[in-house]
């Protein structure tokens, strides 16, 4: 991994999908803390049951979301691209990932401070409730996906 910036625009994260015609006054703490990073291919961005406290916008390459149990092989879940979001895990206790994440091909990914995000939200519920209304359809998503791959395995 490599952190390219230490300080990322605002603008640059109001231009990604998932932040598109929110409202800037909850984006500006939120990318207080913002870094960029590269990830080559099969790095790993995060490893499943480790502390959650950040997660990416994704601005180049893909992503896949894994699982994976001690007996068998992992398991990808999604693949996902530009525009979307990897990690949901900072919002709920424990605060720990419920997938690893791992870059299938080079990566360039907008890195948010989990504790900060949290912070914006509580501080202002309005724009949090905002947030969270575009965050639900990441989360139904990927437990979506989930299940149709245990589907896939279990063959019903």
């Amino acid at each position: 991994m490599k952190v390219v910036s230490h300080t990322v625009p605002e603008s640059r994260v109001l231009e990604h999908p998932f932040f598109s015609g929110m409202d800037p006054q909850l984006a500006k703490p939120i990318v207080a803390k913002a870094v960029e990073r590269l990830y080559s291919a099969g790095e790993v961005l995060a490893e499943e049951g480790t502390p959650c406290e950040e997660f990416f916008l994704v601005y180049e390459g893909k992503v896949g979301l894994e699982v994976g149990a001690a007996d068998r092989p992992r398991l990808t879940v999604q693949t996902v691209g530009w525009g979307e979001l990897v990690g949901w895990s900072w919002l709920v206790p424990p605060y720990e990932w419920r997938f690893e994440a791992r870059a299938v091909k080079p990566t360039r990914v907008v890195v948010l401070d989990a504790p900060t995000v949290r912070q914006a939200l509580e501080a202002n519920p309005g724009l949090g409730y905002q947030f969270l209304l575009r965050l639900l359809p990441v989360v139904a998503e990927r437990l979506e996906n989930a299940r149709v791959q245990l589907l896939d395995i279990h063959g019903r």
